[in-house]
């Protein structure tokens, strides 16, 4: 009896210290959101101020990537998760660490940002960086709470929705060589935008990553460069079940 209540015991502390770990990964989400939400509008708003503040937190989020990658690396060593449990801490670290590339590149956005508070651009360059970081925070907020839910379907959802990313970033480049060709005292002003729009790209890169992740998660499937990731974003798009094909 005594060999069962210890049994018990440890189980639910485990299961406390995985959910601890999920709990924080949103938290560290959470952050992430604000740091991006708040660099698309210091570009949008010419805001040399919030821009400055946005890349000065990248720190925070940095040092919550430390602390659980360590209690994750705490659980693998004393308590050998197996199934689901480890997929759950493969996934944490695997999530975490796209997380904090996508705090490093709201970074960027907000050093670029900085720069261009003085710079006079278009109007119609900042609605399009506007639009194109709309596309990418509401990737973020949508794979976020796929995770959170271990929703197969929403996170496939967002895996389809990052070549709308892609095709945003390639109209923003082709507009902004027309921009440059116009004028070349547009030119560094104009390369601003495009290293800001490329870091927007490639957060909606993160965001599909981490909602491969999900889908590995739920499914035990790893759909990363592989013909089943594009199969299930189709069947996505046609009303079809996705979770099946994890089967």
């Amino acid at each position: 009896m005594d060999d069962l209540n210890l049994s018990h015991h440890i189980s639910q502390q485990f299961a406390a210290e995985l959910e601890d770990v999920r709990s924080r990964v949103l938290t560290m989400g959470g952050m992430v959101e604000d740091q991006l939400r708040g660099a698309v509008e210091a570009m949008v708003e010419c805001d040399s101020e919030l821009a400055g503040e946005i890349a000065d937190n990248d720190y925070l989020i940095n040092r919550l990537e430390v602390e659980i990658d360590e209690e994750c690396t705490q659980i693998l060593a004393r308590r050998q998760p197996a199934a689901s449990d480890l997929r759950l801490v493969m996934a944490v670290i695997k999530t975490i660490t796209d997380l904090e590339r996508i705090g490093d590149e709201a970074e960027r956005v907000a050093r670029m940002a900085q720069h261009m508070a003085s710079e006079n651009i278009a109007d119609s360059l900042r609605m399009e960086i506007g639009h194109m970081g709309e596309l990418v925070q509401s990737m973020l907020h949508d794979v976020l709470d796929a995770f959170a839910r271990t929703d197969v379907n929403d996170a496939v959802d967002v895996v389809g929705r990052d070549r709308k990313v892609d095709n945003k970033f390639d109209s923003l480049t082709r507009q902004l060589i027309t921009y440059m060709a116009e004028n070349s005292r547009n030119i560094h002003s104009a390369l601003n935008v495009l290293w800001a729009a490329r870091s927007l790209e490639r957060i909606g890169d993160r965001c599909k990553n981490i909602a491969e992740y999900v889908i590995y998660l739920v499914g035990g499937k790893d759909i990363r460069h592989t013909k089943l990731s594009r199969k299930l974003v189709q069947s996505k798009s046609q009303d079809e079940p996705e979770a099946d094909e994890l089967e």
